[in-house]
């Protein structure tokens, strides 16, 4: 099953805060970096952050890194949200 949102930065945040869970896959596409991860822990009890450690799924890079998508919001342009067999795509305007 396959979604599609099309959502301001900020809204894409609160759907990170509210519907993305430890172990989803995310997929972030921003300024010119492509992170294709499995969310391994969210800090999402502050306003002004939204920490996300992921553990990288790429052939080269396989690091488990610590993302502030607060940081980044601007130069948010894609997040897909998988989890089990739905697959949510947010275009961020």
């Amino acid at each position: 099953m396959e979604e599609e949102l099309i959502l301001k930065a900020d809204e894409a945040l609160d759907y990170v805060r509210n519907n993305v869970e430890i172990f989803d896959v995310l997929e972030l596409s921003y300024n010119r970096v492509f992170v294709p991860a499995e969310v391994i822990d969210i800090d999402k009890d502050t306003e002004n952050s939204l920490k996300l450690m992921l553990q990288m799924n790429g052939e080269i890079i396989n690091d488990t890194v610590e993302l502030d998508l607060v940081e980044v919001k601007d130069e948010l342009l894609e997040i897909r949200h998988i989890r089990d067999d739905k697959l949510t795509i947010i275009v961020v305007e």
